[in-house]
């Protein structure tokens, strides 16, 4: 769903996992879980992170 975006966008600018980890306030197992797409993520975890990557969480109707 957002594991691929959360993984380029990292890449694109040059960040290790840990250290995304860091700029977001997450613990580096966080990273792996949400690049991996899994279902646990807590959405506030998961918001800090796009935010530390310039990324943000849209909800649209399904569809458009």
């Amino acid at each position: 769903m957002f594991g691929n975006a959360i993984r380029e966008r990292r890449k694109a600018l040059g960040l290790r996992q840990s250290e995304l980890a860091d700029l977001a306030g997450v613990s580096e197992r966080f990273i792996r879980a949400a690049e991996q797409d899994k279902a646990s993520v807590q959405l506030d975890s998961l918001n800090a992170v796009l935010d530390a990557l310039g990324l943000e969480l849209r909800i649209a109707v399904r569809g458009t």
